[in-house]
């Protein structure tokens, strides 16, 4: 195959100059539209292999619609606001709190994480040019410009007016380093597993109260030991069974549930009261840390609640609860009127209320907090416990789960609507419908919407000092309440925009979050053409998406988003199928990673293998959904097995279509098969790419080339040497067809074929997608025949094989095991068959037993449980039987009775082994029903011809080496062994023919 790079830089070069992309699109404007939308990559950091997955899967659809006739918008996008920008300008600016940003300036850091957003953009455009996918860059959308932000305000102004937007003081996920909550699909992005301490407290009772006295200790449990300072109260079930206990490593009674009392206290556990949860109702408590008074709480701070979300999984059966730390926990303080105490910083520290320990990272003073509870006596234990806990997705700090006030979309009050729309969706694979997908929404909590950030889409949300709440959804109509025409929507610019309150007068000032980035992609489908203030027609005729495609996690990223925020606005799929694509990693199955040294460089693997072997590995290797174990080595498997095979039948054709026709024999069978095959491809590979099986269409094609290449190209050289017509025809027109079906998989190659066979538009990607050709119709009967001939002389071949007999050796006989429709068709192409095989003739028996003799031996594996010890005379019954009288009598369907030790038993072909063994002088192989036998037998004729064979083969290897074309004649003289010369001279005009040799002389 030619250089993969050389040809690359050619076909792109063609691509430029005549504007394939652009005409492309300019050829199907007007036709039915087939809507592709583009998830925006972020270009702030340099592109990798999982990139290069997602834009070639993205690519392969687009193309094969195109071709189909259908209108392809193809509008590329690029994510641009968010912590990962921020992040990064922060670690280059040395930055690592939030006041660190603040004391540097807003504007100052907001203009710096501009500049940043698009640092590798070069390299993501050039990366996108070499694997061949063709969106529009120039035409972009951009998450941070004006008009994509205004639009995106109207969604969220639609949203408010139906009462979906809402703040709300709850426990939220929360990253500590970067100041600011997170969504529960962004939760879902960043989980790792690590090592906390699982510690068990023990809490003293404060005073007697049912069944507990003074002195007597609540044992709970956590995961979270800086949340201890922070304890309000303590929960249990109001109908799980608990216990006072009394064991010997603990002076005191401890109360815990009953069904866990082996698993936290051993054995030799004494029991001294049992009774419900309910009748700790009210007890009071001492608390793990003094820090903060049971006042502070309320009346029932420090007491024992009653809750249902208590069980006896795990822990103890009473849970240490901490109002600001967890959901559950809030909404049971809620319950009660417990006031929310948080102690912790947004930094992520404690406040000075927590003493000794103030100032200090929650999660970094947890073994401190451990060994204070040891030293007062109020620890029963601590160890290690592996759990996947949460980390920011962006930073990788783990997060805190912190009662704040947020602002939420409401996406529970329509859980029905985003289910019932999911319903409408085909998935790719499907089991994300209603596994990973349907559950997410099943499961669904509202979407914490906003960000104490600064990089981002501001939330348009102003409130006066009355707490009135206005939400604005245009620039108009800020600058009309305001007077402000606003040039830059971002912060501080935003910020500094006030207005009198429409209901009070008071001055109203803007809320100072962002939103989520999340619902900044999710609003691409109206936002990049600034719908609905212009473009709103053109919009609604995109949307639902025909397609969309990212890798699997974007079940609760993008896709979530683009779900939530159609059926919030308008009840309806924001898409009609979505291809997931995997996870990649090396070939050990690790994830990839700058520190492990594993990552690929996608651009090492372009110079090495080419744009589309890269593509070709990644469509065809597996179902893109079940992940990759990332193989150079399997790269190079598809160039040896698939772009090398078809490129050498492109370079065969073009060699002796060079040479031109000498005639024309005629369409031949093999002809007309090869041209069926190609239809029945044809047929296949459409359904799979319309099913969006990107691989199983890219395996017919491989199946196709290796028949091109292994059975017509092969069987055909002495046509293609006669220059015959018919077989150049049919070779070019296959070839054509072949480049018109790869086109989306392997874009360069195919148009290089193209170019070469057809040419007569200026890209093969201008093509129509190859249909059903009346003139050579998909034939059943002919490929069935050729497929028993293929098989016929695959057996033939093993049993040479088998008898050390070279194929140049020609025999006497091939006997073939055939019948009905099947021996139809091999005599159809007996001639074919009796090449293949190189016999002289070829002669049809109905039953195998004509080409041999059978052995009947007993199926000991089958047999030996059912006799035992008996089997011996089982084995000497068997080997008495009639071998064509059991063969005759399994073949009807019938048993065969065997007498042993006085009694009768029925044998079935499960319990017999049948070994055909062939006429003397005969080679045999056989499979199934099918089976072929070749007389052996050599005489001085067939000897000499097979000499003459090795002669020509000889020959052939040194024109090739001595660098000669295929057309050159020569003149030739043989000189060595007399037998090889007595051979030579005996077939002299085979030996010059197949040589093209014009002289032949005899040295000897």
């Amino acid at each position: 195959m030619i250089l993969a790079e050389a040809l690359v830089e050619r076909v792109l070069a063609r691509w430029r100059e005549r504007d394939v992309f652009a005409e492309s699109l300019r050829r199907r404007e007007g036709a039915e539209r087939w809507v592709f939308w583009e998830g925006p990559p972020t270009a702030h950091g340099r592109p990798g292999v999982p990139h290069v997955l997602s834009r070639v899967f993205k690519d392969i659809f687009p193309r094969f619609k195109t071709m189909q006739g259908f209108y392809v918008e193809r509008k590329g996008g690029w994510d641009c606001h968010g912590l990962p920008v921020e992040i990064a300008v922060e670690r280059e600016l040395g930055f690592t709190t939030k006041a660190d940003v603040e004391a540097y300036g807003i504007a100052e850091f907001n203009a710096k994480c501009r500049e940043s957003v698009f640092t590798f953009l070069e390299e993501w455009d050039a990366l996108t040019q070499r694997i061949g996918f063709w969106v529009d860059l120039e035409g972009a959308y951009r998450t941070l410009d004006a008009s994509y932000i205004e639009s995106v305000w109207w969604a969220l102004k639609q949203m408010a007016d139906q009462g979906l937007l809402y703040e709300g003081n709850r426990v939220v996920p929360y990253c500590p380093r970067d100041g600011t909550a997170l969504s529960s699909h962004e939760v879902a992005l960043g989980y790792q597993d690590i090592v906390d301490l699982s510690v068990y407290a023990r809490l003293p009772v404060a005073e007697d109260g049912g069944p507990v006295q003074r002195g007597d200790e609540l044992l709970v449990w956590t995961t979270t030991p800086w949340t201890l300072p922070s304890n309000a109260a303590v929960a249990v079930h109001p109908e799980l069974t608990y216990v006072r206990a009394k064991t010997g490593v603990l002076d005191a009674p401890v109360i815990l549930a009953e069904a866990l009392v082996e698993r936290v206290l051993g054995e030799g556990v004494q029991v001294l009261d049992r009774f419900p949860g309910a009748a700790l109702d009210g007890v009071r408590y001492e608390p793990p840390f003094a820090f903060i008074a049971a006042d502070a709480y309320g009346e029932r701070g420090h007491t024992v609640l009653l809750a249902d979300f208590v069980t006896a999984q795990d822990g103890t059966g009473l849970v240490h609860t901490a109002i600001a730390f967890g959901e559950d926990d809030f909404q049971l303080g809620r319950r009660y009127g417990l006031a929310v105490v948080n102690p912790v910083r947004g930094d992520g520290t404690f406040d000075e209320r927590i003493g000794k320990y103030a100032g200090r990272g929650v999660r970094d003073a947890n073994e401190d907090l451990v060994e204070d509870l040891r030293r007062r006596g109020r620890l029963l234990r601590a160890e290690p416990f592996e759990h996947a806990y949460p980390h920011c997705w962006r930073c990788g700090t783990p997060l805190i789960y912190y009662a704040k006030p947020s602002w939420y979309l409401a996406t529970t009050r329509l859980r029905d609507d985003l289910v019932a729309a999911n319903e409408q969706v085909q998935w790719h694979p499907e089991h994300i419908k209603h596994g990973r997908f349907g559950d997410w929404l099943a499961n669904n909590v509202d979407w914490a919407l906003s960000r104490e950030r600064y990089w981002g889409t501001p939330l348009p949300v102003w409130r006066c000092d009355e707490g009135h709440v206005t939400v604005i959804g245009s620039f108009a109509e800020l600058e009309e309440r305001s007077g402000v025409r606003l040039e830059d929507p971002h912060r501080p610019f935003v910020d500094e925009v006030k207005f009198p309150c429409p209901q009070c007068r008071r001055t109203a000032t803007r809320v100072p979050e962002v939103i989520d980035v999340w619902f900044d992609s999710g609003a691409m489908p109206f936002a990049e053409y600034h719908a609905p203030f212009e473009n709103e027609e053109h919009a609604r005729a995109r949307r639902p998406a025909d397609f969309v495609c990212e890798a699997l996690d974007q079940t609760r990223g993008w896709f979530y988003s683009l779900h939530a925020i159609s059926v919030l606005l308008r009840r309806e799929p924001a898409y009609r199928h979505v291809v997931c694509l995997g996870l990649i990693t090396d070939a050990e199955g690790q994830k990839m990673s700058k520190s492990k040294g594993n990552v690929v460089v996608p651009w090492e693997v372009l110079d090495r293998f080419g744009a589309d072997a890269f593509r070709w590995y990644l469509f065809t290797a597996k179902q893109p959904w079940d992940g990759y174990r990332f193989s150079l080595e399997a790269i190079g498997e598809g160039v040896r097995l698939f772009l090398r095979q078809l490129w050498n039948v492109y370079a065969f054709w073009a060699r002796y279509a060079a040479l031109g026709e000498q005639g024309d024999g005629g369409e031949t069978d093999l002809d007309r098969w090869i041209r069926s095959r190609t239809a029945a491809t044809v047929t296949q590979v459409t359904e799979r790419l319309e099913a969006y099986d990107a691989t199983s269409g890219g395996r017919e094609i491989t199946e196709l080339v290796d028949d091109l290449s292994n059975w017509y190209v092969r069987r055909s050289r002495r046509r293609f040497w006669e220059g015959d017509a018919s077989a150049l025809r049919t070779l070019r027109e296959t070839l054509a067809t072949v480049a018109r079906l790869l086109a989306p998989f392997t874009p360069f190659v195919a148009d290089e074929i193209y170019e070469g066979v057809d040419g007569r538009l200026d890209s093969v990607h201008l093509c129509d997608w190859p249909g059903e050709d009346p003139a050579h119709p998909h034939d059943r009967d002919l490929e069935a025949a050729m497929a028993a001939a293929r098989e016929a002389v695959r057996l033939g071949h093993a049993a040479r094989a088998q008898a050390r007999i070279k194929v140049r050796q020609p025999l006497h006989e091939a006997v073939l095991v055939s019948r009905g429709v099947e021996r139809e068709g091999l005599e159809r192409l007996a001639e074919v068959v009796r090449e293949e095989l190189n016999v002289r003739r070829l002669r049809f028996v109905d039953e195998a037993d004509e080409l041999g003799s059978y052995e009947i031996k007993p199926n000991f594996r089958a047999l030996g449980p059912r006799f035992g010890r008996a089997m011996p005379q089982v084995a000497a019954a068997v080997a008495a039987l009639d071998p064509a009288h059991v063969t005759s009598a399994l073949r009807a369907g019938r048993s065969v009775g065997l007498l042993v030790d006085g009694h009768d038993h029925e044998l079935g072909p499960q319990d017999l082994l049948l070994a055909l063994r062939p006429l003397e002088g005969y080679g045999l192989e056989r499979e199934g029903s099918h089976a072929v036998a070749l007389d052996l037998a050599l005489d001085d004729d067939l000897r000499r011809e097979g000499l003459a064979r090795e002669v020509v083969h000889a020959v052939q290897n040194a024109r090739k080496e001595a660098g000669f074309a295929v057309e050159d004649r020569i003149a030739l003289t043989l000189g060595g062994d007399p037998e090889l010369l007595a051979a030579a001279r005996a077939h002299e005009p085979y030996v010059s023919g197949e040589t093209l040799a014009v002289e032949l002389g005899f040295d000897g």
